[in-house]
């Protein structure tokens, strides 16, 4: 951790505290801007916190840089609540501090990025880098190949690898089916719909590679094997196309 003024922290510690302290126990919708600020100020230092100060991670900046970047963040996000799709929430704490939460995350991310060197990659290449850097995918690949391919029924030469049991079920799974009914229903054509959905048995009882073929009006000796291409493409195309966030909670 680079140097800094200890004092200075303890000071500004100390200040929020009593702030903080201060402040009326009301409702979030009753605080004043200003209030609600400073409500949420001891936010910004936890998160601040949990970014390395190496040189090589952030540059420049030191802790107390990173909590006033923070602070600059909060402040604009206090700005952007939108109080009627907060007071529809069950759980206000919760939702208040996720949306405050991202973007002061996302102020500090893009000061650092801005003071870590010399050569400035654009803003919108380094959110890919983050996305993905190949962890993302592979969660959702993951996910998807755990759902579908481990699912198959007999489909010739080479189907073992994908006979491979899951005992795991660590979610439920009525709404575990109806959330990949929509994402199916969202980035498949009705050819992979219907070859997800019937070797899966989403809505259904699971069918063999063989009557999903004559479901589908495949015909010939390797109609199956058509199928199993198109549950490949299927699932490559759900892999490519969803967004890691929207399977998280069933991992």
């Amino acid at each position: 951790m680079k140097k800094y003024n200890i004092n200075t922290y303890r000071l500004y510690k100390e200040d929020v505290r009593q702030s903080v302290a201060s402040l009326p126990d009301v409702d979030y919708e009753q605080l004043t801007r200003n209030q609600l600020i400073t409500k949420f100020m001891p936010l910004v230092e936890n998160i601040a916190k949990k970014f390395s100060t190496a040189a090589q991670a952030s540059g420049t900046l030191d802790i107390l840089d990173i909590i006033q970047e923070g602070s600059v963040g909060l402040v604009k996000a206090v700005d952007r609540i939108d109080w009627n799709v907060f007071n529809l929430s069950e759980d206000k704490e919760k939702t208040m501090k996720s949306f405050l939460s991202k973007r002061i995350r996302g102020t500090i991310r893009r000061s650092i990025d801005m003071y870590r060197g010399d050569m400035r990659i654009p803003e919108h290449k380094l959110n890919d880098i983050r996305k993905n850097f190949g962890k993302d995918e592979k969660m959702v690949a993951m996910f998807f190949n755990s759902i579908f391919l481990s699912t198959d029924d007999t489909m010739g030469e080479g189907s073992a690898v994908y006979e491979v049991e899951d005992k795991s079920e660590p979610y439920n799974m009525d709404l575990l089916n109806a959330y990949l009914s929509s994402l199916l229903r969202r980035y498949l054509n009705s050819k992979e719909y219907q070859v997800l959905r019937l070797s899966y048995g989403l809505d259904c009882e699971k069918q063999s590679a063989q009557s999903i073929a004559d479901k589908l009006g495949l015909k010939g000796s390797s109609a199956f094997v058509r199928v199993s291409q198109l549950k490949r493409q299927a699932v490559d195309k759900l892999i490519n196309n969803v967004d890691p966030e929207q399977v998280l909670d069933y991992m």
